[in-house]
């Protein structure tokens, strides 16, 4: 399979912003864990052991913790350097799963699924260290995702060369999410949008942040040719002119898909064979079996 992103660099960018540590450029981290945490408290079962998947930051454990769901919490990282709060964490090359089948009841990913090259894979991973009945639950950037800029810069990139380098990432549909947890055998699967609007001065305020969450391109087919600061600068101009409020303020998108799945059990709904209902569709859509028309 070829490779969508460049696994060395992406790492090596996001173990960069770990060691920088701009608390601020992490507001999208944070509120996905407390996202986390209150959608824990709407599952009823308490689990024996969890593992956070790279999630980059403790956030996620952390919120596994607050939730009391999981009586032991284990953190996987692919940088020993990211769990330097955290001797017990369990170092593991990407997109690789290091636990034994069946030796968890709980699997938490936050915010790195959608910069993985081969996400049925690293899901059937999950599925597999997962129990029986036990629960998944992650959350990725999906399509929409800084639209704007994504916008801005093929626009400006097209204007003064021609052509466009892939330059934003490409995101999952929600749709397509469901999919995903469907073929990795994942049973109930469910798969929903949140959509987070967030304000900057200047579309160069928005790439810091970027850059301070080593969320920059690592695509494997970028172009490998400097970038013109004019091309920059053009961009700028089209972000303000397209996605500015009245007050001056450009917009960035970040739409996070939330995905859940259970691994399959005996005790969980399933749904009727074909023919087994006792009441037939149209005897429930007619209008005498609501009990007669009435009129207008």
């Amino acid at each position: 399979m070829e490779a969508i992103f460049d696994t060395d660099l992406l790492l090596a960018r996001k173990r960069r912003a770990f060691e920088r540590g701009d608390g601020d450029a992490r507001f999208l981290m944070h509120r996905t864990a407390e996202d986390l945490e209150e959608r824990l408290a709407t599952v009823t079962r308490r689990f024996d052991r969890a593992a956070a998947l790279f999630c980059l930051l403790p956030d996620a454990a952390a919120a596994i913790a607050r939730s009391g769901k999981a009586d032991s919490i284990v953190r996987v990282e692919a940088d020993g350097r990211l769990l330097a709060d955290d001797p017990s964490g369990i170092v593991a090359p990407p997109e690789t799963v290091p636990l034994d089948a069946e030796s968890i009841g709980l699997a938490v990913s936050l915010m790195t699924l959608h910069e993985i090259n081969d996400v049925p894979g690293l899901l059937v991973q999950i599925r597999r260290a997962l129990r029986p009945d036990g629960l998944f639950l992650g959350a990725m950037a999906g399509a929409g995702t800084l639209q704007e800029l994504r916008q801005s810069l093929l626009q400006a990139e097209t204007e003064l060369s021609g052509g466009a380098a892939p330059r934003v990432s490409p995101f999952a549909d929600v749709r397509d999410v469901g999919g995903l947890l469907q073929r990795a055998g994942f049973a109930l699967p469910v798969a929903d949008t949140e959509t987070v609007t967030v304000r900057y001065a200047t579309m160069f305020d928005l790439m810091r942040d970027l850059r301070a969450m080593g969320a920059t391109n690592a695509l494997a087919q970028r172009s490998r040719r400097p970038t013109s600061r004019h091309l920059f600068l053009r961009a700028a101009e089209i972000y303000q002119e397209q996605f500015s409020d009245p007050d001056g303020r450009i917009r960035a998108t970040f739409n996070t898909i939330w995905m859940s799945g259970w691994t399959p059990h005996g005790s969980q709904q399933k749904p009727l064979k074909p023919g087994s209902a006792k009441v037939s569709l149209k005897t429930v859509l007619s209008p005498e079996g609501e009990g007669g028309k009435e009129g207008d």
